[in-house]
């Protein structure tokens, strides 16, 4: 559900560390310790590797000291604003197959593109990329369900007017949904230009509404570690 899941989605070149989402139950959590334990991961920062805390919607930070892993950070979450519940992202999830029979799950690409509106600087190059690559991959026969998320993800001006113009029956249907559709329709590029810059200063704010509660217990936990060393 991070870097990984970019690249092979065609967003990214690239990525440094590995992020999953999870089911949290306590069956899953028990095999994901064996599966840690296996690459001698080690919690790196609070929270504590607990079923409590990625309830709450917390990331448990792991570092890999195998061998052959070494270093490799993997985080993971079991909720996530915005996004459903594990059950509803496992049943829309994407499969690639590698070219040596390995099979990847990934979280479907509108998820991953709700996953990544947060209120990091990094995120924002990213969701647009993923959502332009998609666009160049399959424009020429795309399927209605395609068009939607074009419609409603789209980050580029000009792939924007270029959807209005081809599909204004489907842009009107939408216009709800995301209001700046209605200024995809006119051809003015700079006001549209201007009103992707509020929508994504609005979802950074929501990002960060949304972690408020959460930093404050991460520092708290950080006092209660310090104070009992």
């Amino acid at each position: 559900m991070g870097g990984q899941a970019c690249v092979l989605y065609g967003g990214a070149e690239f990525s440094r560390d590995a992020d999953f989402a999870l089911l949290a139950s306590a069956a899953n959590l028990s095999r994901l310790r064996r599966a840690l334990a296996e690459l001698r991961a080690e919690v790196i920062a609070v929270p504590p590797f607990e079923l409590k805390y990625l309830g709450k919607g917390h990331a448990i930070h792991f570092r890999c000291f195998a061998p052959e892993v070494a270093g490799l950070r993997i985080d993971v979450m079991a909720k996530m604003r915005g996004l459903d519940a594990f059950p509803k992202l496992w049943q829309r999830r994407a499969t690639l197959r590698a070219e040596d029979g390995t099979s990847y799950q990934l979280m479907s690409l509108p998820d991953l593109v709700t996953a990544k509106k947060t209120q990091r600087d990094k995120d924002w190059p990213m969701i647009r990329r993923l959502v332009e690559a998609d666009y160049f991959r399959n424009r020429d026969q795309p399927k209605r369900q395609q068009l939607r998320f074009w419609f409603l993800e789209l980050r580029t001006p000009e792939l924007l007017l270029e959807i209005a113009s081809a599909h204004s029956g489907l842009r009107r249907r939408l216009v709800k949904r995301r209001p700046l559709l209605k200024l995809a329709a006119s051809g003015k590029e700079s006001a549209l230009i201007e009103a992707l810059s509020k929508e994504e200063k609005a979802e950074r704010e929501a990002d960060r509404r949304y972690w408020a509660p959460l930093k404050v217990e991460l520092e708290q936990l950080r006092h209660d570690r310090l104070r009992t060393r």
